[in-house]
Protein backbone atom coordinates (compact mmCIF):
# COMPACT_ATOMS: atom_id res chain seq x y z
CA UNK A 1 0.00 0.00 0.00
CA UNK A 2 2.79 2.45 0.66
CA UNK A 3 4.60 2.11 -2.79
CA UNK A 4 1.22 2.62 -4.30
CA UNK A 5 0.90 5.68 -2.16
CA UNK A 6 4.33 7.20 -3.42
CA UNK A 7 3.43 6.23 -6.76
CA UNK A 8 0.67 8.03 -6.90
CA UNK A 9 2.35 11.15 -5.08
CA UNK A 10 5.31 11.00 -7.73
CA UNK A 11 3.07 11.24 -10.49
CA UNK A 12 0.98 13.65 -9.01
CA UNK A 13 4.39 15.98 -8.78
CA UNK A 14 5.48 15.07 -12.57
CA UNK A 15 2.23 16.08 -13.42
CA UNK A 16 2.46 19.80 -11.79
CA UNK A 17 5.90 19.93 -13.52
CA UNK A 18 4.70 19.18 -16.78
CA UNK A 19 1.89 21.70 -16.07
CA UNK A 20 4.63 24.66 -15.21
CA UNK A 21 6.85 23.65 -17.99
CA UNK A 22 7.10 26.29 -20.90
CA UNK A 23 8.79 25.56 -24.41
CA UNK A 24 10.09 27.89 -27.10
CA UNK A 25 8.71 26.68 -30.31
CA UNK A 26 9.60 28.89 -33.53
CA UNK A 27 5.95 30.13 -35.21
CA UNK A 28 4.67 28.73 -38.44
CA UNK A 29 5.96 31.58 -41.51
CA UNK A 30 3.57 30.41 -44.62
CA UNK A 31 0.09 31.70 -43.76
CA UNK A 32 -3.40 30.99 -46.16
CA UNK A 33 -4.66 34.31 -48.06
CA UNK A 34 -8.07 34.73 -46.39
CA UNK A 35 -7.52 32.12 -43.87
CA UNK A 36 -6.28 33.12 -39.80
CA UNK A 37 -2.92 32.51 -38.72
CA UNK A 38 -0.91 32.32 -35.85
CA UNK A 39 2.21 34.37 -35.15
CA UNK A 40 4.08 32.58 -31.96
CA UNK A 41 6.32 34.18 -30.08
CA UNK A 42 7.28 32.36 -26.81
CA UNK A 43 9.84 33.56 -24.28
CA UNK A 44 10.45 31.45 -20.99
CA UNK A 45 11.75 32.82 -17.53
CA UNK A 46 14.95 31.61 -17.14
CA UNK A 47 14.48 31.23 -13.47
CA UNK A 48 10.58 30.34 -12.67
CA UNK A 49 10.40 30.69 -9.52
CA UNK A 50 11.01 34.17 -9.50
CA UNK A 51 7.66 36.04 -9.70
CA UNK A 52 7.49 38.75 -12.91
CA UNK A 53 5.16 40.86 -14.65
CA UNK A 54 5.58 41.23 -18.17
CA UNK A 55 3.72 42.90 -21.50
CA UNK A 56 3.88 42.45 -25.32
CA UNK A 57 4.51 45.06 -28.32
CA UNK A 58 4.37 43.54 -31.98
CA UNK A 59 5.68 45.47 -34.82
CA UNK A 60 5.35 45.35 -38.36
CA UNK A 61 8.07 45.48 -41.36
CA UNK A 62 6.34 45.12 -44.76
CA UNK A 63 10.00 45.27 -46.41
CA UNK A 64 13.39 46.24 -45.95
CA UNK A 65 12.66 49.58 -47.23
CA UNK A 66 10.58 50.57 -44.51
CA UNK A 67 10.80 50.51 -40.81
CA UNK A 68 9.47 48.74 -38.23
CA UNK A 69 5.52 49.85 -37.23
CA UNK A 70 4.02 49.12 -33.76
CA UNK A 71 0.57 47.25 -34.22
CA UNK A 72 -0.05 45.97 -30.80
CA UNK A 73 0.56 45.78 -27.55
CA UNK A 74 -0.99 43.30 -24.78
CA UNK A 75 -0.86 45.06 -21.17
CA UNK A 76 -2.12 44.28 -17.95
CA UNK A 77 -4.52 42.06 -18.94
CA UNK A 78 -5.83 44.28 -22.01
CA UNK A 79 -5.30 44.06 -26.13
CA UNK A 80 -4.73 47.51 -27.73
CA UNK A 81 -4.76 47.46 -31.92
CA UNK A 82 -2.36 50.98 -33.07
CA UNK A 83 -2.30 50.24 -37.02
CA UNK A 84 -5.31 51.00 -38.91
CA UNK A 85 -4.46 48.29 -40.81
CA UNK A 86 -5.18 45.53 -38.64
CA UNK A 87 -8.74 46.63 -36.84
CA UNK A 88 -10.65 44.20 -35.77
CA UNK A 89 -8.20 41.61 -37.24
CA UNK A 90 -5.71 40.69 -34.33
CA UNK A 91 -6.50 38.66 -31.35
CA UNK A 92 -4.85 38.00 -28.56
CA UNK A 93 -3.24 34.12 -28.47
CA UNK A 94 -1.19 34.03 -25.73
CA UNK A 95 -1.14 33.40 -22.22
CA UNK A 96 -4.21 33.85 -20.26
CA UNK A 97 -5.67 35.19 -17.02
CA UNK A 98 -1.44 36.21 -15.35
CA UNK A 99 0.91 39.51 -15.57
CA UNK A 100 3.36 37.02 -15.93
CA UNK A 101 3.56 36.50 -19.30
CA UNK A 102 6.01 33.78 -21.36
CA UNK A 103 3.33 32.95 -24.34
CA UNK A 104 3.14 36.28 -26.26
CA UNK A 105 1.45 34.75 -29.65
CA UNK A 106 -1.43 35.80 -31.68
CA UNK A 107 -3.87 35.61 -34.27
CA UNK A 108 -4.28 37.04 -37.28
CA UNK A 109 -7.39 37.14 -38.90
CA UNK A 110 -8.64 36.96 -42.49
CA UNK A 111 -4.76 37.38 -43.92
CA UNK A 112 -4.07 38.96 -46.78
CA UNK A 113 -1.06 39.40 -49.23
CA UNK A 114 -0.34 43.19 -47.69
CA UNK A 115 0.19 41.21 -44.26
CA UNK A 116 3.90 39.42 -46.14
CA UNK A 117 6.29 40.95 -44.05
CA UNK A 118 8.43 40.69 -41.10
CA UNK A 119 6.73 40.53 -37.22
CA UNK A 120 9.09 41.36 -34.31
CA UNK A 121 7.41 40.60 -30.58
CA UNK A 122 9.17 42.21 -27.77
CA UNK A 123 8.54 41.06 -24.06
CA UNK A 124 9.44 43.72 -21.75
CA UNK A 125 9.59 41.64 -18.69
CA UNK A 126 10.58 42.65 -15.25
CA UNK A 127 11.78 40.53 -12.41
CA UNK A 128 10.52 41.06 -8.89
CA UNK A 129 13.61 39.54 -6.62
CA UNK A 130 13.23 40.24 -2.95
CA UNK A 131 15.59 42.97 -2.65
CA UNK A 132 15.33 44.61 -5.98
CA UNK A 133 13.94 44.35 -9.65
CA UNK A 134 15.45 43.36 -12.74
CA UNK A 135 14.22 44.04 -16.55
CA UNK A 136 14.86 42.12 -19.37
CA UNK A 137 13.67 42.69 -23.54
CA UNK A 138 13.43 39.08 -24.66
CA UNK A 139 12.39 39.36 -28.18
CA UNK A 140 11.52 37.52 -31.65
CA UNK A 141 11.29 37.71 -35.14
CA UNK A 142 9.15 35.84 -37.57
CA UNK A 143 9.23 36.37 -41.51
CA UNK A 144 5.76 35.20 -42.60
CA UNK A 145 4.91 34.47 -46.38
CA UNK A 146 1.31 34.29 -47.85
CA UNK A 147 0.58 32.17 -50.10
CA UNK A 148 -2.83 31.32 -52.13
CA UNK A 149 -2.99 27.70 -50.56
CA UNK A 150 -1.09 26.21 -48.59
CA UNK A 151 2.26 23.76 -49.95
CA UNK A 152 3.30 20.95 -48.35
CA UNK A 153 7.12 20.34 -48.47
CA UNK A 154 9.57 17.10 -49.54
CA UNK A 155 9.48 16.36 -45.91
CA UNK A 156 5.85 15.86 -45.11
CA UNK A 157 5.04 14.57 -47.78
CA UNK A 158 7.82 11.80 -47.70
CA UNK A 159 7.26 11.28 -44.07
CA UNK A 160 3.47 10.71 -45.09
CA UNK A 161 4.34 8.28 -47.62
CA UNK A 162 6.45 6.69 -45.20
CA UNK A 163 3.90 5.98 -42.49
CA UNK A 164 1.75 4.06 -45.15
CA UNK A 165 4.24 2.04 -46.24
CA UNK A 166 4.95 0.89 -42.61
CA UNK A 167 1.39 0.07 -42.15
CA UNK A 168 0.92 -1.71 -45.01
CA UNK A 169 4.33 -3.26 -44.30
CA UNK A 170 3.02 -4.16 -40.89
CA UNK A 171 0.14 -5.75 -41.92
CA UNK A 172 2.14 -7.81 -44.03
CA UNK A 173 4.25 -9.35 -41.60
CA UNK A 174 1.45 -9.85 -39.60
CA UNK A 175 -0.74 -12.02 -42.30
CA UNK A 176 2.85 -13.32 -42.60
CA UNK A 177 2.59 -14.68 -39.08
CA UNK A 178 -0.81 -15.65 -38.95
CA UNK A 179 -0.18 -18.22 -41.82
CA UNK A 180 3.17 -19.33 -40.85
CA UNK A 181 1.13 -20.21 -37.08
CA UNK A 182 -1.91 -21.78 -38.90
CA UNK A 183 0.56 -24.20 -40.73
CA UNK A 184 2.93 -24.76 -37.63
CA UNK A 185 -0.29 -25.59 -35.50
CA UNK A 186 -1.39 -27.97 -38.46
CA UNK A 187 1.80 -29.79 -38.86
CA UNK A 188 2.19 -30.55 -35.14
CA UNK A 189 -1.85 -31.49 -34.91
CA UNK A 190 -0.98 -34.28 -37.89
CA UNK A 191 2.35 -35.17 -36.27
CA UNK A 192 0.62 -35.87 -32.55
CA UNK A 193 -2.62 -37.74 -34.76
CA UNK A 194 0.48 -40.05 -36.39
CA UNK A 195 2.18 -40.32 -33.21
CA UNK A 196 -1.56 -41.52 -31.13
CA UNK A 197 -2.05 -43.63 -34.03
CA UNK A 198 -0.20 -46.97 -32.86
CA UNK A 199 -0.74 -46.46 -29.37
CA UNK A 200 -4.45 -46.16 -29.87
CA UNK A 201 -4.44 -49.20 -32.02
CA UNK A 202 -2.51 -51.54 -29.62
CA UNK A 203 -5.18 -49.94 -26.59
CA UNK A 204 -7.57 -51.54 -29.12
CA UNK A 205 -6.06 -54.46 -29.66
CA UNK A 206 -4.87 -54.86 -25.81
CA UNK A 207 -9.05 -54.45 -25.03
CA UNK A 208 -9.93 -57.26 -27.58
CA UNK A 209 -7.93 -59.70 -25.94
CA UNK A 210 -8.64 -59.00 -22.60
CA UNK A 211 -12.43 -59.22 -23.80
CA UNK A 212 -11.40 -62.99 -25.93
CA UNK A 213 -9.73 -64.26 -22.39
CA UNK A 214 -13.08 -63.17 -20.41
CA UNK A 215 -15.19 -65.08 -22.72
CA UNK A 216 -13.21 -68.19 -22.55
CA UNK A 217 -13.13 -68.30 -19.22
CA UNK A 218 -16.94 -67.53 -18.97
Amino acid sequence: MSHLLLTLALLALQACLCRGACVEVDSNTEAVEKKGFKLGCISCKKRGEVPASAFVDWYFQESVDHNFTHVYNYKNKEANITDERFFERLVWNGSKHTNDLQDGSIFILNVTFNDTGRYKCIFSRTLMYPAYEFSTFPNKTIDMTVVPELTRGWASILSEVMMYVSLIGLQVWLVIEMIYCYRKISVAGEEALRESAPEYLAIASESKDNCAAVQVAE
